[in-house]
């Protein structure tokens, strides 16, 4: 089997067991300001009680959340001792549209490979953020597994980023829209009561939205059937689920997947504190691969209304 260690960042949503199970060795932790100023190193591993304060505060709009990249030396101090050890390095990182994290990993690179001529650091834009990311990750967990090289692992990784689809829904865009997640956010108007604004990742690596549907019962039928009209050999994948503060409905997802789409796998995740304010409470999301993602969706627009209209 190929050796190389994968590193990724706090935007992941990967807590300690999948990140144990998929092989992915660490991670750089952004930073969350918070509202009474002071900074925090955001958390994958936080516990149900201090997510669930976290959340309740978050959901208080005139708070003031912010996050924020690592400086390039906290990323080379969780880089360097796999290079020190012998190992190359992949690093998938926060879309580069989103943040400063890809522009930190690369200098963080550029230094490593001066010091370390004889080891290779590849640092791979994912073009996602929160489970979409670490579905990126896992990707390169498991090509690492079928024994490709670090290089040709990236390689897969550039030509399937694209691939990795969400649809769900957001109670709220504000948390999105405030930190520029959502690309068009215009296009639901606020937050009318019981309207789902439901959205999939554009070719530029931002939340989209596709439309929107009125209430829960719908939404959940346009997921499966969103899922099976722009998802490539779903029965073999592993799917992931993953919702902040919305466990209920993340079940019923999970139930309707399980019967009408029968994965290998479904796991159900929660946001990490890195991703949280960019997000807020109420996502409900899940993840899979599908598709190459056509440019700002208009392909899987016109699919999701023409879904939305027998609904």
């Amino acid at each position: 089997m190929s050796s190389f260690a994968i590193i990724s960042d706090t935007s992941c949503d990967l807590n300690k067991e999948l990140r144990d199970r998929f092989g992915i060795a660490d991670y750089a932790r952004g930073y969350v300001h918070m509202p009474d100023g002071s900074a925090i190193k955001g958390n994958l591993d936080w516990s149900d009680e201090e997510r669930s304060a976290f959340f309740k505060e978050l959901s208080n709009k005139k708070a003031s959340f912010k996050t924020a990249a690592p400086a390039i030396g906290e990323v080379i101090d969780v880089i360097e001792p796999f290079l020190k050890n012998g190992e190359d390095v992949l690093c998938v990182t926060l879309s580069g549209g989103l943040s400063g994290m890809y522009g930190v990993f690369v200098n963080a690179k550029k230094d490593l490979e001066e010091k370390y001529p004889d080891r290779k650091v590849i640092v791979v834009d994912s073009m996602r953020y929160s489970t979409s990311e670490g579905m990126v990750c896992v990707l390169a967990s498991q090509y690492r597994a079928e024994g490709k090289t670090i290089e040709e692992t990236a390689e897969l990784l550039e030509v399937n980023k694209h691939k990795v689809h969400q649809i769900g829904w957001m109670d709220d865009l504000f948390y999105c829209k405030k930190m520029g997640r959502v690309s068009n956010a215009a296009a639901v108007m606020g937050t009318l009561v019981g309207i789902k604004a439901m959205a999939d990742f554009n070719h530029k690596g931002m939340s989209h939205v596709l439309g929107k549907t009125r209430g829960y019962k719908n939404a959940y039928k346009l997921i499966i059937e969103y899922m099976k009209a722009t998802g490539e050999d779903l029965s073999e994948q592993i799917i992931f689920i993953t919702h902040s503060e919305r466990e209920e409905h993340a079940l019923e997802v999970k139930k309707l997947i399980e019967a009408e789409i029968k994965p290998k796998e479904i796991i159900i995740s929660t946001v990490g504190q890195g991703s949280a304010p960019n997000v807020g409470p109420g996502l409900v999301a899940a993840f899979y691969l599908g598709k190459k993602a056509s440019e700002d969706l208009k392909d899987e627009t016109v699919i999701f209304e023409e879904l939305a209209s027998k609904i």
